[in-house]
């Protein structure tokens, strides 16, 4: 996920380097690795950019300075490429005469760059995004006004996108969009088109939110658009005038960001699935060497603990050796020559993780990185990186990081056992469809449960991941106390705190039902209310249930966002804000 911004006006002035400076700020949210400006006169289009943060890249490359008349600004969150001042956008074509920012990821930027520079296309950095511009160029050579080649670009082009463009000579800037928001803004003087509303909010509440699929061109008192059948849009029937304030509007209409992110699973696993598509020889090269590895440690904290025990559990039953090992325990093992570590980690950062990793180096192991930050430390001290494509995450609870996780890893264990990934092509559409079903269930329970003092989270086999994330994300948002174990295991011990009204939540992903459904029977029989989250197979008895019928190789994907939709109307109920607990820090860096 990245932050666009343009803006064009009816004449060329400073003073739009200072309103694209003011609308990147409120964009960085959405990515801070590297930023980026383009500007447009009559005579020169010019592009500044660098590795940082805004405010650090404004004044290190003097953005307040540029002049024109129109203006494209940037603010990434690195997919394709390590963040570098040359995979900043905006990227330009051979002549410098086209300038493109993109929000999103194209699928056969690969292709298409192989074959843009067979004709002869000069590209300067790693990013998917550059094909844009040359591709715009390479048309445009065979005859086609801008605007046609603008459309068979992107026409060219595979995957999702929000793309900006700006060409020497026009007085537009070109869009296009499929997958990724996009919004325009209508001024006096000016239209601005971006990510979202709040970067442009201060200067205009006059909106045409942009659909999936459409295509076309803002001047600054004119808007184009066209549908996916090439058909003009009926434009001043979209106007909405926004009432929202500026924190309201960066959430996109969400009362926090933590929801507005469970919201964002589907398109996270989109995306993850897609970029691993696009590295498969990396995750296959990386799969032989799963298979070869005498031993597999995988290592991480928190969250992605949890991530990891799924992977470990799945391997696990192949006959592979494998040790999943929280991270600050990494001085309790040893490694040795022949082994392979994963470490996960959202941030790449999580110094457990890293002293870890160097650890394990140092005894021979090699190492493997999964992370959502590109070329953060995890990734750049590791054999080889993987990268789950979340997108940012402002939440401190990780939501659409953790199912993120969970996709790449079960994408890496299908390439490992050779199976087909077919089954993960619809998996962004099942978990949208699961949210919009069970979020009033889930909303029902998180409810009740804000009233208890204690809850166990129990499940099976591959269920039992899915229950310590469950726990964990109602202990560090709603402050509730909450202990997972394997349903089996709570004979041994807990169930000797269950009394009537003591809650337990059963994560039932369609494997060993029966014994599930033993283990509810011996809480029920207790007194304890029982809740069940049932992929296919329900379990019989249950006080409370939520039922999903879809692809049972997709459950523990499926039942994610519903334990986390299920802590948030918990926190909230209790008053709690579930973006900022308390305590807590969404990256670890201390011991």
């Amino acid at each position: 996920m990245c932050g666009i911004i343009g803006i064009i006006s009816t004449r060329e002035s400073k003073r739009l380097a200072e309103l694209v400076v003011s609308c990147l700020n409120r964009l960085e949210y959405r990515g801070y690795d590297s930023v980026g400006v383009a500007s447009l006169s009559d005579t020169v289009l010019e592009v500044r950019k660098a590795k940082g943060t805004v405010e650090e890249v404004i004044k290190k490359k003097n953005i307040k300075e540029m002049s024109g008349y129109a203006f494209l600004g940037h603010t990434r969150w690195a997919t394709h490429g390590p963040p570098t001042d040359y995979n900043a956008h905006p990227h330009t074509d051979c002549g410098n005469s086209i300038a493109v920012i993109h929000n999103g990821t194209i699928r056969n930027f690969k292709e298409l760059k192989d074959e843009l520079q067979t004709l002869g296309h000069k590209f300067k950095s790693e990013t998917d995004t550059e094909v844009i511009p040359h591709l715009i160029e390479e048309y445009m050579k065979r005859g086609m006004e801008s605007f046609q080649a603008f459309k068979s670009a992107i026409r060219t082009i595979q995957g999702s996108y929000a793309v900006l463009a700006i060409i020497k000579g026009e007085r537009r800037i070109f869009f296009a969009k499929r997958d990724n928001p996009l919004v325009i803004g209508l001024g006096d003087d000016k239209t601005f088109i971006a990510s979202d509303i709040p970067s442009f909010l201060p200067y205009t509440r006059k909106v045409i939110v942009i659909a999936d699929g459409e295509i076309g061109y803002v001047t600054p008192n004119n808007v184009y658009i066209e549908d996916e059948n090439g058909n003009p849009v009926d434009v001043i029937s979209r106007i909405k005038i926004i009432d929202w304030d500026a924190s309201s509007a960066s959430k996109e209409g969400y009362p926090h960001f933590m929801l507005k992110e469970i919201h964002e699973n589907p398109i996270a696993i989109k995306d993850t699935i897609s970029g691993l598509l696009n590295d498969i020889d990396r995750v296959k090269e990386i799969a032989e060497e799963i298979r070869n590895a005498e031993r597999i440690i995988v290592t991480a904290a928190g969250t992605s603990y949890h991530a990891g025990l799924y992977f470990s559990l799945l391997l696990a039953r192949r006959g592979y050796t494998v040790m999943p090992l929280v991270a600050s325990e990494y001085h309790s093992v040893r490694a040795k020559k022949g082994d392979i570590v994963l470490a996960i980690s959202q941030s790449g950062e999580t110094l457990d993780v890293k002293m870890g990793i160097r650890k394990f180096k140092e005894e021979g192991a090699k190492i493997i990185a999964l992370t959502n930050v590109i070329e953060s430390d995890i990734a750049r001290e590791s054999d080889y990186k993987l990268y789950m494509r979340a997108g940012p995450e402002i939440g401190v609870a990780a939501t659409k990081t953790f199912t993120s996780e969970l996709v790449s890893l079960k994408f890496l264990h299908s390439v490992v056992e050779r199976e087909s990934l077919d089954y993960l092509e619809k998996a962004h559409e099942i978990v949208r469809n699961v949210i919009t079903e069970t979020e009033g269930f889930a909303k029902k329970i998180g409810e009740e449960l804000a009233n208890k003092n204690n809850i166990y989270y129990l499940g099976r086999g591959l269920g039992v991941p899915l229950a310590m994330e469950g726990a964990l994300k109602i202990k560090e948002i709603a402050y509730i106390h909450a202990e997972a174990y394997p349903a089996g295991e709570s004979k041994h011990g807990p169930i000797a705190l269950i009394e009537k009204g003591f809650p337990v939540i059963f994560i039932n992903t369609g494997e060993l039902v029966d014994e599930l459904e033993k283990n509810l029977q011996e809480m029920k029989a207790r007194g304890a209310t029982t809740y069940s989250i049932n992929v296919n197979e329900r379990l019989n008895f249950s006080d409370n249930e939520i039922v999903i019928k879809s692809d049972g190789r997709l459950a523990e994907i499926i039942i994610a966002p519903i334990v986390q939709l299920i802590a948030y109307y918990a926190a909230v109920r209790r008053g709690y804000d579930p973006d900022k607990p308390r305590n807590l820090a969404k990256t670890v860096t201390v011991e």
